[in-house]
């Protein structure tokens, strides 16, 4: 006799506080208008953020991932009226701080003296995740994950997964910065680009949408669907996070509408699995 398994189905989410960062469009307002056709890129394009998290003499030394990921994580945390202090995290980034590390290959290539020991500090790879836990005074669980090409989706599915094992909200920040000098040869990293969005075990009436969410294999040739709107097609290769924008661009359809869910997205995360995704509007 013949048995078949089911395998568990896993709970519905809850998105709440959508937050996102590049010089075009520069926070989730200008960005989900954009994504809609109903807004343009910025022109000129934005500067680089100046988190309020940090003090002001950390703000001026800050490298840009710092900027960047503390700018849409402070900006998602106000959107979701949670306290920071209180909410788990993880954050993702394919390659930590480029610039810095090119900066340090450098200079011990040529003169190891002058190695910036603030340099060094801020080279880690979870040098963000510890600026915003210092900053907010976040006592919970923080997380600093890394997977190349595929790291958005690994830090979904790990803010995920710890939301639906540990039945309390997660905050995910993903981001990434240009590649310069030697390292341009071996990865492609052209801009500037932050996302963040708290994930829920529960509706709110902060919830921007409802997520399904499951893991599929796949034949090794899938990659994230092409973006829809011109906006995100501008952002396309820009650098690793670019893999959130049919995430974000769904988000920006279902958020305060009571129209249908959207095709499912799904997220490479190797060779041979993807994570699928399927919003429905909060209401």
């Amino acid at each position: 006799m013949s048995t078949t398994t089911t395998r568990p189905v896993p709970p519905t989410l809850y998105i709440e506080g959508p937050a996102f960062w590049t010089p075009t469009l520069p926070g989730w307002d200008a960005a989900r208008a954009a994504f809609r056709g109903e807004g343009t890129l910025a022109d000129p394009p934005a500067k680089r953020p100046s988190p309020q998290v940090l003090a002001p003499a950390e703000r001026r030394r800050a490298p840009d991932t710092v900027a960047l990921a503390l700018e849409v994580a402070a900006a998602a945390m106000v959107a979701s009226g949670r306290n920071a202090a209180d909410v788990p995290c993880v954050f993702t980034s394919a390659h930590g701080d480029l610039s810095i590390n090119d900066y340090m290959c450098g200079t011990l290539a040529t003169d190891p003296k002058m190695l910036s020991p603030t340099k060094f500090h801020n080279s880690v790879h979870n040098a963000a995740v510890g600026y915003w836990t210092i900053g907010t005074g976040c006592m919970a669980a923080s997380n600093a994950v890394s997977a190349y090409e595929h790291s958005f989706a690994s830090g979904l599915l790990e803010a995920a997964v710890q939301c639906a094992a540990d039945q309390e909200p997660v905050l995910l920040v993903g981001y990434d910065t240009p590649t310069v000098g030697p390292l341009t040869s071996v990865t492609d990293s052209r801009g500037l680009l932050a996302v963040a969005l708290v994930i829920a075990h529960e509706r709110t009436e902060r919830t921007a949408a409802s997520l399904d969410w499951s893991l599929v294999g796949t034949d090794g040739t899938g990659a994230p669907a092409a973006p829809r709107s011109a906006a995100a097609r501008t952002l396309v290769g820009i650098n690793p996070m670019a893999d959130a924008l049919g995430l974000f661009e769904a988000l920006a359809q279902v958020e305060g509408s009571a129209g249908s869910a959207g095709a499912p997205i799904e997220l490479p995360l190797s060779g041979t699995l993807a994570l699928r995704l399927q919003l429905q509007p909060a209401g």
